[in-house]
Parts: structure tokens; sequence; C-alpha cells
């Protein structure tokens, strides 16, 4: 019996099926042969796969869904690197994860990386049928790819092969990931980045190297990775976790983490699965064609992208309907080729039309996330016990840096009337001796000295201000233009040369121009550039916040929980720690495993304790949609309180799995890599910078009064229920000034 009826997926777009399938069957059988997959013997006795077992797989028939539109050449090789790619998969599983033989698995992974040669390098002579196999891939394909797009799909390649140990490793430790944790490396070991590659190749279209990077590109690849492994986790549970022994799968993380049924963990897991798709509908439909617009290039340039586009949305269609048919997932029920008036069309390709529900049409999803109501009162939201393992230290520069502190904000301007806003400035001196960011800087750096901790303090004002500047300046008004403009002067003030900067026009660019001069003066030019690079990536997420407000959108959560580390700063702060040391660690370490899942669980804990703190201050004054327990509220369908407690769950999970990292992983990478003393040192320092980080940051929104319901009452205009007083003047806003609460605010 299937261990959970297959939930109503949301497949708005049919599954075509490309006409040269058989010619695929028939080549890539043969070329399976030819690389000795078909004889490939298990530890155990018996072959991995057989010419039967393969027929049964039907990769051809995937291949043929997934890319309908390709040549008959062009299907053949696809189909041939997918039947690699399974073949990996499943040798891979025989070999170590059965007997969990992880030295064995590293030496196997770092040879099998060997066949992707640059243009100069010969390979090594194959030894299995996976050399042999991606030795004859890597030669067929790359000569007709650029160079950018071969180091995409290296790297992707590259992810889905090491990352296996992360998989083989949790299974030896008996360990089930938390669900960020799960979607960050599912994402990179299950290949469908690697999968988008290809759809390139499929389409003849390649993604600029000049966008490959941009947040719209990026977002269009990840949900199209995290739908298409959340729907093979739905489809693969009963044989990898029932059958294998896996604990790397979506429903079996779902059940564990809200400790409920199969059914309802399998009905969450599909929830996401929608949600990740109506993301990738938004990203395109709304920012990939604000991205073209700006970076406008070739005349070709935007039908190119298009290709890709749909290219990846024939790949979520098609792919849903190999998993409906293939011998190797639960699919009973999902497809039924008995025709019937009742049951719709039937036969190749017509899955999702006959599946009709508010479900499958992810009608119930969409509606909830555009139907929120601003500035509802909502009142005080009492919190549980945070999980917290650390203590607080505090440097003794504290008093001084207070002192500082409000001198330098000042004149930046931070108190200042600002054109637009109704009363007042931003802030006023009160309030920010109330926020006391001197505080959380003498607790998140300990051991700075006066000038680091008074710089550290700025840094911590700045970020705030620009963060509550652009809503109230541009969002209450929705005006994104403005806003895009505002943020496009700000690398005016963060020369690459630490040279001149234009005359500021706001405290924003002030500020900046200040503690540009104080921080990157120092910095050698590369490290000018990536820090740069940092704080545009923060500046430049509060316009994604501006426009989610405009569309009155609340956020996808995975969308959600990646963009806060954003719009919190997080990022910046782990570039200025790996920057500091940039000469002494390797910067491969850095894009390790380990050294990414130990920043983003911090970052994470920090970010959802600011959740927390300011929930009545963002949903009941601010109309804000940008709070992770409202976005758990919207997706799960629950109460605040409900919500709140998953957020713990959530930080608490992160919190364990960062002194798991410290306890386990981090140890390990030191002999994995074979790192000296000194390296190890700084390593294990930044650990336990973060835990201060961590210890910091909650204390501090503990003590401070900026999230107090008496600070929040303090700033509210007379006679209205919500908001403060900081509104937008001049023509056409009157209608913004009027708050009262119902769906008709937009405020």
């Amino acid at each position: 019996m299937q261990p959970f009826a297959l939930p109503d997926f949301y497949v708005p777009y049919p599954a075509r099926i490309n006409p040269h399938l058989e010619r695929a069957r028939e080549h890539s059988t043969a070329w399976a042969r030819r690389m000795g997959m078909l004889d490939t013997p298990k530890p155990g006795g018996g072959v991995v796969w057989d010419e039967a077992a393969l027929a049964r797989m039907d990769y051809a028939l995937m291949c043929a869904y997934t890319h309908p539109d390709c040549d008959g050449p062009a299907l053949d090789l696809i189909t041939d690197w997918y039947v690699w790619v399974f073949f990996f998969d499943d040798h891979f599983l025989e070999q170590f994860k059965y007997s969990r033989d992880v030295t064995g698995a590293k030496a196997y992974l770092d040879r099998l990386e060997l066949f992707m040669t640059a243009d100069d390098e010969t390979p090594p002579e194959p030894e299995n049928a996976a050399e042999a196999g991606l030795r004859d891939l890597w030669e067929r394909t790359v000569p007709a790819m650029s160079q950018g797009w071969r180091r995409r799909f290296i790297t992707s390649t590259h992810n889905l092969m090491v990352e296996s140990m992360w998989e083989l490793n949790n299974i030896d430790r008996g360990r089930i990931a938390n669900p960020i944790e799960y979607v960050q490396m599912r994402r990179r070991v299950g290949g469908a980045p690697w999968s988008a590659n290809l759809v390139e190749y499929a389409v003849g279209a390649e993604v600029p190297d000049r966008l490959a990077g941009t947040r719209p590109m990026r977002v269009l690849t990840d949900t199209f990775a995290d739908a298409v492994h959340l729907r093979n986790d739905l489809f693969s549970y009963q044989r990898e976790v029932q059958e294998e022994g896996e604990n790397s799968n979506a429903v079996l993380v779902f059940e564990r983490f809200f400790d409920c049924s199969t059914q309802e963990a399998a009905e969450l897991v599909n929830d996401l699965l929608t949600s990740r798709l109506q993301q990738f509908e938004n990203t395109a439909l709304i920012e990939v064609p604000g991205l073209l617009a700006e970076h406008a290039g070739p005349v070709a340039e935007p039908a190119g992208v298009a290709a890709y586009v749909k290219g990846l949305q024939d790949w979520q269609s098609g792919g849903h309907e190999w998993h409906a048919r293939s011998s190797r997932y639960m699919n009973e029920g999902a497809v039924s080729d008995s025709p019937s008036v009742l049951r719709g069309p039937a036969g190749l390709g017509t899955s999702a039309a006959r599946a009709v529900s508010p479900a499958s049409l992810g009608l119930r999803s969409r509606a909830r996330r555009h139907s929120h109501t601003p500035f509802r009162p909502v009142g005080h939201l009492p919190l549980p016990d945070l999980y917290m393992p650390y203590p607080v230290r505090t440097s003794p520069h504290l008093d001084a840096a207070r002192e500082y502190a409000v001198g330098w904000a000042r004149r930046m301007g931070m108190f200042d009337s600002v054109p637009g806003l109704e009363a007042g400035g931003v802030w006023d001196e009160r309030r920010f001796l109330g926020f006391d960011f001197a505080h959380c800087a003498a607790m998140i750096h300990a051991d700075a000295s006066p000038e680091q901790l008074n710089l550290s303090a700025d840094w911590l004002a700045w970020g705030t201000y620009g963060d509550d500047y652009f809503p109230l300046v541009f969002g209450a008004r929705r005006d994104l233009a403005a806003a895009k403009l505002c943020n496009d002067r700000l690398p005016a003030f963060m020369p690459l040369d630490a040279g001149a900067t234009p005359e500021p026009t706001n405290p924003i660019e002030r500020g900046l121009g200040d503690l540009w001069r104080r921080t990157a003066g120092p910095m050698t030019a590369s490290a000018r550039q990536q820090f740069r690079t940092a704080v545009e990536a923060m500046t430049s997420s509060w316009l994604w916040e501006l426009a989610n407000q405009a569309q009155h959108r609340i956020p996808d959560p995975i969308d959600y929980i990646e963009m806060r580390r954003r719009t919190f700063g997080s990022d910046m702060t782990m570039s200025l720690a790996r920057l500091a040391h940039s000469d002494e660690v390797p910067a491969e370490i850095y894009q390790t495993r380990v050294m990414r899942e130990l920043d983003t669980a911090a970052q994470d804990y920090a970010c959802f304790t600011n959740d927390l703190f300011s929930y009545q201050k963002e949903i009941e004054f601010e109309g804000e949609m940008h709070n992770l327990v409202l976005v758990v509220e919207n997706f799960l369908d629950v109460d605040r309180c409900t919500a709140r407690d998953i957020v713990a769950d959530l930080m608490a999970a992160r919190m364990q799995q960062f002194e798991h990292i410290i306890a386990h992983d981090l140890p390990a990478l030191f002999e994995e890599f074979a790192l000296d003393e000194p390296v190890r040192e700084i390593l294990t320092r930044h650990a336990d910078d973060l835990k201060e980080w961590m210890s910091g940051i909650l204390e501090w929104h503990r003590r401070c009064a900026r999230y107090t319901e008496a600070e929040l009452r303090r700033r509210r205009l007379p006679g209205t229920p919500g908001t403060f007083s900081l509104l937008p003047t001049g023509l056409g806003t009157s209608a913004a000034r009027l708050v009262a609460p119902g769906p008709a605010v937009v405020g």
C-alpha cells in the first residue's frame, strides 16, 4: 500500500511530448550498454541496472516530456545526460550509502570530477561506467556552449555529486535535517539547477552571463529547482524512505518537524510546491521584464530569455507527467487511461487537465497571499522561551559609544525633516536613544576597540534608518521608480578607488559616504568590490519589499527567508568577517557546505528573533507584510500564536544545527582540507563571533524600546487606528492619510 494518497498537484500547463521519443529510447539504451551501465555489479550481487530496469524507468520518456521542442540529436544527448545522472545516483547508493563508506565515497567523487576538463586538459582513463559516461557526455556537450555556461554547469554538476556526502553523513548519523536546511541542501544535491543548465542547451538559448547572477534569474532557477525536488520527494517517498532507508525527503522532514502524519506532511509539501511554482510565475511575469528593460542588450536577448523561461515551464509539466508514469516512483492513481466524461481527457499529456480542484488550480494559496488586511489590530505578541545556549558579553566601551552614536546620527541628518513626510523626520533623538544601537554593537562585538565599536554602532544605525526610510518615503505612495532612483545613487557613495563622492541629498547618502570612507579605506581593491556588492545586496532588498507591498502580496516562505537575510543586513555582516581574513583563509573554504550552513543558520536565528519581537510594530502599526510570523500564518492558515510557536521551533532547529556543525562538521572540515592551525583558529573564532552575534541580538531585542507598545503608540497619529504620523503629503496622497482597518487600505 502507498503510505499516503498523492495530493492534488498544481500543474497549470499541459505536458507535451517530443516526436523523437522512440529514437531517444533506442539511442539511450545502446549508449548505456556501451558505457557499461547495464552490467555494473552491486557489492552484494546482481547489477545496478539491467536493460529491463532501464526500459521500465524510461528516461527517454522523461526527456521527451521535459524537452518537447528540441530536435532528435539534442534529445539523444539530453537523454544520455539523464541516464548518466540517475545511474550515478543509483550506483553511489549501492556502493557507498548502504555500506556507509564515507572515505570511499569521497575518493569516488573526487576522481569523477576529473572528467569535466578545461579545453587544454586530458581526462584520465575511465575505471567505471559513471566515469565513462561523464567523459563521453562532456566531450559531446561543451563545444557548443560558452565559457560562462561551462562554469555554471561545472558548478551545478559538482554540487549534485559532492553534496551527496551530506546525505551520506546524515544517514550515517541517523540525522534528519530541519526544513530550511533541507530546502537549501536539496537544491544543491538534487540536481535541478543542473537540469536548468541543460534547458539552455535544449532551447538553444543561453542565459547571458551578465544576467545569470541577478535576483530574477537566480529566483527562476531556484524556484524551478525547489519545485522539481519537492515533487520528486512526494512521488519517491515510498522507495526512498520505506525501501532504501533514505532520510533526505521533504515529506519525512515535515513529518518530524511538525510532528504530523505522513498524509498531512505530504499535503504541506504540496502546498510549498504550489507556492514555489507561483513564485516562479510572479518572477517571470513581473521581475524578468523589468530586468530586461534595465539591462537592454542585443535584440535577440529577450527572446532567448523567454525561451529559457518557457523551457523551465515545460520541464515542470513534463516532469510531473513522467513521475506519474515511471515505474521508479509511487504513482498509483496519478494517471488513469480509462476515458470518462467525468474524469476529462485521457492519454499521454493529459493528467494535469483531469485534476480540477481549488488546490490543482492554486486558488487557495493565491487568494490568501493577496487578501491580507493591513494595519489590523493584533496587540502585543507574548513570546515563548527562546532557545539560546550562549551567554552575553558587553564591551567596556559602551557608555562612550552611546555618546558618540547619537552625535553621529545627528550629524548625518537622521533627526531632520524629510520631504514627503507629514511631519518631522524618520526618527527623532528620543527614539534613537531608545533604540540604543551602541548597546547592540557592544554585545555583538564585545572585544572591539573604541573606534571599531563606534563604526559597528553606526552601521547598525545606518542600515536600520534605511530600512525605515524606504517604506515611509516611497512605500506609502507606491513610488517604486523614485525608490529605485534613490537606490541607484548609493554605489556612487562607495567609490572603489576611495575617491570623491557626489554631494549627498539625504541622510542615507551622507551616512553611507561616511561609513564607506571609514570601513573600506584600508581595504584592497578586490575587498572593496566584494564589500560594496554585499551592501548593494542589502539596499536592493529594500526594493524587493516595496515591490511586494505594491502588489499587496505576502511573500512565498522560501523567498522570504532567503531575502530576509539581506534585508536584515546579515549578508553584509558575514562579508566583513570574511574580508578581515581574506589573506589567511582560502576562498574555497567559505564556499563549503559547512561554512554556508554555519552562517545561514546564525543569520536565520537573528532574523527570526527580529520578526518575533517586531510583529505588532510591523503588522498593526506599519501595515507591513514582511514578517515570518505573518508569512507562516498565511502559508499554513493558522493563528498568530501557532505561527509564533512554529517560528520559535525553526529558531531552535537552526540553533541546534549550528551546534551540530560546530561539534561535528567544523572539525571534519579542518581535517578534510588539512587546514593549518592559524586558519583553524580563525574559523573557530568566526563561529564564536556568531555565537555572540546571536546572543547579543536577542538580548538587544529584549531590552530596547523600539518594539514596545508604549513607544509604538507614542508615534501614532491621534485619532487613527494604526499608523505613525509619518505619512506622504502632496497631490494624490490624501487617501494614504486616511488610515482605517479594512481591505481598501493600501498604505
